[in-house]
């Protein structure tokens, strides 16, 4: 979603145009994103903002992702949590308990005021062995002042006081990509990753077995490209160069 559809909330020009064909030619499609602050109807509310309208079922998130491989993994369980409604709504709707008394998991995400006391519940509980999970290993995130820190640092925070590292659900996880397969019921054979990160997007899409195309509207650049030990299969300026290529992009 960031960096590829939107910038700082205002609009990447072209991006309204490039859904507008996928719709008129009748391609599935999901925007996803590792920030699991907001719910799905959060982010249909922003998108509308800059002129996007963006159904809340084609809003995949970290929170979600996250919430369907705990459902998989130990339905109606108990978890303590570190974050904001986005991932709080999204264990609620698949049964979970949150609790701090002796949690199946503590599961850490993003949120706008990490709070010291509660990351200092979250060492204690996975101290005493409740299972470590962050939606994604996001370092720092983006604010109008300057870098903020985001799930990775604090994780990186609980992961030194106990010892134990975090199992991550987010990008690049191919997990939350194969997740997000399922919603829409594609193949990896006939699905595009579009990306503007290579270590998070770029790597995810390749090893979920996709083709993906790197947009240089966010993080990466053409030149950064060059830093890595793989490659998108394509690399445009922005979604906007896609418009009239939908169908088949790497022609």
């Amino acid at each position: 979603m960031d960096g590829v559809l939107v910038h700082e909330d205002h609009l990447v020009p072209g991006a309204d145009k490039f859904l507008a064909e996928l719709r008129s030619k009748e391609i599935p499609f999901l925007v996803l994103t590792n920030n699991s602050i907001r719910t799905p109807r959060d982010l249909q509310a922003r998108l509308r903002h800059t002129g996007l309208d963006i159904p809340e079922e084609a809003i995949w998130t970290s929170a979600l992702a996250t919430a369907t491989f705990l459902n998989d993994q130990r339905p109606h369980g108990t978890a303590y949590v570190v974050g904001e409604s986005g991932l709080t709504t999204a264990l609620h709707e698949i049964g979970y308990v949150l609790t701090d008394s002796d949690p199946d998991y503590v599961v850490l995400g993003e949120t706008r005021t990490y709070s010291f006391e509660a990351i200092t519940t979250a060492i204690r509980l996975v101290d005493r062995g409740a299972r470590f999970i962050a939606t994604n290993p996001d370092a720092t995130g983006p604010s109008r002042e300057g870098l903020l820190p985001a799930t990775g640092s604090v994780a990186a925070l609980i992961t030194r006081a106990t010892g134990k590292e975090p199992y991550y659900v987010g990008k690049p996880n191919p997990l939350m990509m194969r997740s997000a397969l399922r919603r829409i019921g594609a193949h990896s054979q006939s699905t595009v990753m579009i990306g503007d990160r290579m270590d998070t997007d770029i790597v995810s899409g390749l090893e979920a077995g996709m083709r993906t195309v790197l947009v240089t509207t966010g993080i990466s650049t053409r030149e950064s490209v060059e830093q890595f030990p793989y490659r998108p299969t394509l690399v445009v300026d922005s979604v906007a160069d896609l418009v009239g290529r939908t169908d088949n992009p790497f022609a």
